[in-house]
């Protein structure tokens, strides 16, 4: 019985790697480049999920409207939604992952309220012991080079106790 080569099983894990890499970066060009093609009060329902797909989630917006929520996390930085007016045609399109979001995101906030405004988190995880349930976004801040995580901690009843915004640990590893 013959061994696989190492040095093989590592050139195809570190193409795989490159590979997830360039998928990533390429979803983020992607979304800007379909971003640029919509255009508020003239792009459809229809243009938006030829462009961006089956969203992740669909919220009842203001006035019959509808806000389409698109999630690029775990590996992402961003979450968009997407407000079709009534009438069927694109309002607006936002990339919800900001410190200015960050900051409405206040202690008594149910943790449906937190999802309607930021998306989908990239992790979530119950303690057991103490009953906090934590959820956690990456995000690309304005003042720093690296991607940082956005967390929300939850109490017993799913309400907002504290956040926090810290580097994002997953990258100090790979150092």
């Amino acid at each position: 019985m013959t061994r696989p080569d190492t040095t093989s099983r590592w050139w195809r894990l570190g193409r795989l790697i490159t590979g997830v890499l360039a998928a990533v970066g390429f979803v983020g060009a992607c979304d800007l480049q379909n971003i640029a093609e919509l255009e508020p009060g003239v792009s459809t329902e229809a243009d938006v999920r030829e462009k961006f797909g089956q969203p992740e989630a669909v919220w009842e917006g203001e006035d019959g409207a509808q806000v389409y929520e698109y999630n690029r996390q775990p590996e992402g930085t961003v979450n968009y939604m997407i407000t079709i007016g009534g009438n069927g045609i694109l309002v607006k399109v936002s990339q919800v992952l900001t410190e200015e979001n960050f900051a409405r995101v206040q202690p008594g906030m149910a943790m449906e309220q937190v999802r309607r405004l930021l998306g989908k988190p990239r992790k979530a995880q119950t303690y057991a012991l103490s009953g906090e349930t934590h959820q956690d976004w990456r995000f690309q801040s304005r003042t720093q080079a690296e991607p940082m995580i956005f967390s929300v901690a939850y109490d017993r009843d799913l309400r907002v106790i504290k956040t926090t915004t810290m580097p994002d640990p997953d990258l100090q590893f790979r150092r």
